[in-house]
């Protein structure tokens, strides 16, 4: 089943936010979880996802349903399809971030541009 995109945006989120707290931790045995209720007031507090609270923790509860995410003693944990999933996601914003780059770095064209002024 295909995920919504603020299913999407969810998952990439709680990735991100795991990788931002165990970095720190590379090399202690250490892995940092998060709680439901923790990672929603997180999410509602950044005002980046513009749903109300049950709505996010139905969007959880529907990543739990198709298995992305699992729960280990209430902490979210990452199933292997979630991960697989992740991982798509990482690589297809890492396309737009690759082309930004591109465009904010690379030589302007050798031939001249067009400029049309508009009333």
């Amino acid at each position: 089943m295909k995920l919504t995109k603020v299913q999407r945006l969810m998952l990439h989120s709680l990735g991100q936010f795991y990788r931002s707290l165990n970095q720190p931790l590379v090399e202690k045995p250490v892995l940092v979880r998060t709680s439901k209720i923790a990672f929603i007031e997180l999410l509602l507090k950044s005002q980046l996802l513009a749903k109300h609270e049950r709505a996010l923790y139905k969007n959880l509860e529907s990543l739990g349903k198709q298995r992305m995410i699992s729960y280990d003693n209430k902490m979210i944990t990452f199933s292997e399809n979630g991960l697989k999933e992740l991982q798509k996601i990482s690589k297809e914003i890492q396309q737009f971030n690759d082309l930004q780059h591109y465009f904010e770095t690379a030589e302007k064209p050798k031939r001249k541009l067009q400029t049309i002024i508009r009333y």
